[in-house]
């Protein structure tokens, strides 16, 4: 199981520290959406963050103009870039084709999403599946519960992510329950005192 860290929320300055820090201890550094909007793609490249080992994500929460925030995307080196599971079904036709004409990776963001809609947006192999858990929603959120329950219903998605909250503990449960491709954490890490130390914390359970 990989290990993302969500940073958001920071500044720019604070955003490129965390990042170059992190870089070495973990699978994939997640640009929050918050930084996309504040500043943008190219603020964001890889390059100018510094990242040597670790994944891109920028979650640009596309739903429209597919094609042209994904080839911006992947134009600063994006390795992931998100899109909406509620967007219609030709942005996500199109952000999936141009993903696969990258070389690169669309994770698709499952939030308020119905069981109706997942059925008629099964058909991407090598999409990622993103499970997360509101950060406006009261519900309570059971990683693992939630994990089981999707698969049951969805056994062909191959590529599950989950976020919302996940603590050590959950995270460990996931790694057991072995259905996830990747844990993304973002306060239990990012509100630590040593952003650093509570990744490898995080890493030595999940790997």
């Amino acid at each position: 199981m990989k290990l993302q860290v969500a940073i958001d929320r920071v500044d720019l300055d604070d955003a490129k520290q965390i990042a170059k820090q992190l870089d070495p201890f973990v699978d994939i550094i997640e640009m929050g959406t918050s930084l996309v909007k504040d500043y943008g793609c190219y603020a964001l490249a890889k390059e100018k963050l510094g990242l040597h080992h670790a994944e891109l994500l920028l979650d640009t929460k596309t739903i429209d103009e597919g094609q042209y925030e994904f080839e911006k995307g992947y134009e600063v080196g994006a390795d992931i870039l998100t899109v909406m599971g509620a967007a219609a079904m030709g942005t996500l036709t199109t952000t999936y084709d141009v993903a696969e004409k990258w070389h690169r990776q669309m994770f698709i963001d499952l939030m308020e999403v119905s069981d109706a809609k997942l059925q008629q947006i099964t058909s991407f192999p090598n999409a990622i599946y993103g499970l997360h858990h509101a950060k406006d929603s009261q519900e309570n959120f059971n990683a693992t519960d939630s994990v089981a329950k999707f698969h049951a219903v969805f056994p062909n998605i191959r590529r599950i992510n989950v976020a919302g909250g996940i603590d050590l503990h959950q995270a460990a449960a996931l790694k057991k329950q072995g259905l996830v491709e990747t844990v993304i954490v973002g306060s239990k890490i990012m509100k630590a005192a040593d952003p650093v130390a509570a990744a490898e914390e995080f890493m030595k359970v999940v790997k």
